[in-house]
């Protein structure tokens, strides 16, 4: 059975995370008590279904640390995966007062100020991260904190696709003004390279686009670059496998990350899928971060 466990902070997007693996054909549960985790499986078992998501969060106070014990239980008969939704505090604060919900750890005595609400929220989510510290050590990360729901739905959806058992490594591009990637694993800063932006034909396309390759791939030092990326990845992922990881986030950014962080995550990956060190099994999936954030479905 492929079980996949989505916990994660309050305010993060782990229902809509929740509703992806629903609408991929998941038999999805939410909210679930952690002592009923093995009772649930079993059921599952018994009516032989094949692929579950379990959301479940520190509402359930210290019985949360029950949870990796029995993860590792779990793993012994079914394929287990962790996915760890997570956003940077200043975000949750302010969908917390956009939405006017109250986070699940506040205390429930009336408050009045907005100065006492925002402590009072602040020491919740600080508690809450204290909590599932065990879990996100071990799980795949998303940082929601610049990403719209769409775009979390999209990558949720490429990720839980059928694929071998391998590594999955994540490649994505993003922009240093909107924040470093929470879930990186790996980041690559290029912003010493020319930047496209400065020319006014190039401005409004994107590293995707033939013009900015074209631009780019003339400048001696963004091949540099580029191949000095490629040999430290390529050396070093045999050591991530034999590591026991099921995830790598590699990220690369530039200023914006419109053109060169794309074009170079683009590359990396044309590098990979034509030579992956020694056959591992290694599957690539794509993100560039703030032109998936752009595109409006």
């Amino acid at each position: 059975m492929q079980i996949h466990l989505i916990t994660g902070i309050s305010g993060s997007g782990k229902s809509v995370a929740l509703r992806a693996f629903e609408d991929s054909g998941y038999d999805c549960i939410d909210n679930l008590p952690v002592s009923l985790l093995e009772s649930l499986i079993a059921t599952l078992e018994t009516e032989k279904r094949e692929r579950v998501a379990v959301a479940i969060d520190a509402r359930r106070g210290s019985s949360i640390a029950q949870l990796p014990q029995l993860l590792e239980k779990l793993q012994a008969k079914h394929q287990v995966r962790v996915l760890f939704i997570n956003a940077d505090t200043n975000t949750l604060v302010q969908r917390f007062s956009e939405t006017r919900r109250r986070h699940p750890l506040s205390v429930t005595a009336g408050v009045n100020s907005e100065q006492t609400l925002a402590s009072t929220l602040i020491e919740a989510l600080d508690l809450e991260r204290k909590l599932l510290e065990p879990l996100s050590k071990s799980a795949h990360s998303i940082d929601t904190s610049n990403l719209p729901a769409h775009t979390l739905r999209s990558w949720i959806q490429d990720l839980i696709k059928d694929k071998p058992v391998g590594l999955t490594v994540i490649l994505e591009s993003f922009g240093f003004k909107k924040g470093l990637p929470g879930e990186a694993d790996l980041v690559f800063d290029v912003r010493c390279l020319p930047n496209p932006y400065y020319d006014k034909i190039l401005r409004p396309l994107t590293g995707n686009d033939e013009p900015v390759k074209i631009f780019l791939s003339a400048i001696p030092e963004v091949n540099a670059m580029v191949d000095d990326i490629i040999r430290f990845v390529q050396n070093w992922l045999p050591h991530y496998i034999a590591d026991g990881r099921s995830y790598l986030t590699i990220a690369i950014g530039c200023t914006g990350g419109q053109h060169r962080s794309v074009y170079l995550i683009n590359r990396l990956g044309q590098a990979l899928e034509q030579n992956i060190p020694n056959g591992l099994p290694i599957h690539l999936l794509y993100r560039h971060r703030e032109l998936d954030s752009n595109f409006e479905k």
